[in-house]
C-alpha cells in the first residue's frame, strides 16, 4: 500500500493500483505497461459515462474509487449527454481516446476493462448501468 500519510488518499491509490493491476493480468500487460491500462480504464470509462444519463453517471461515480472517480468525470459535461452510441460507435470512441497499440481487437481490450470493473460495482447498479444502454452495447457489458 502506498503511504501518503493521508489514509483516504493511501486507500484511493491502492484501490486504483489493485484494478489497473486485475486489467493488466486480464490482457496480458506487465506493471511496466501500467500506462496502458491506465488508458484503457480512462478511455472506457469516458465511452461509458457519456452514453449514460446523467443521474446513471453519478450512480455509477459513486461507486468508483475517489480516484477513478475523478478521471471519470475529467471533461464531462452533464448538458452533453447521453450521447446515442451502438456497439460500433462505442468502440470507435474507446479507439479514438486510447492511444496506444491494441493487442487484439478493441471489444476484447473493452470487456477486459469492464470485466475488472464490474468487481467493484454493486450487481445492482451494474444491472442499472446495462438497463439503460441499447441492447448491441450491453452485450459487451459482463
Amino acid at each position: 500500500m502506498v503511504d501518503t500519510g493521508f489514509s483516504s488518499f493511501s486507500g484511493t491509490v491502492d484501490k486504483t493500483n489493485r484494478l489497473l493491476r486485475d486489467i493488466e493480468e486480464a490482457y496480458g500487460w506487465s506493471k511496466e505497461q501500467r500506462n496502458r491500462s491506465y488508458g484503457a480504464l480512462r478511455a472506457t470509462l469516458h465511452a461509458l459515462r457519456d452514453r449514460l444519463t446523467v443521474e446513471e453517471t453519478a450512480d455509477l461515480g459513486a461507486q468508483l474509487p475517489m480516484l477513478v472517480r475523478g478521471l471519470y468525470y475529467d471533461g464531462w459535461d452533464p448538458s452533453r449527454v447521453p450521447v446515442k452510441m451502438n456497439r460500433a460507435e462505442f468502440l470507435d470512441r474507446v479507439r479514438a481516446e486510447f492511444v496506444h497499440p491494441v493487442d487484439g481487437d478493441m471489444e476484447q481490450l473493452v470487456r477486459t476493462v469492464l470485466g475488472a470493473l464490474k468487481s467493484r460495482i454493486t450487481d445492482g447498479e451494474w444491472q442499472d448501468v446495462k438497463s439503460v444502454v441499447p441492447k448491441d452495447l450491453k452485450e459487451l457489458l459482463p
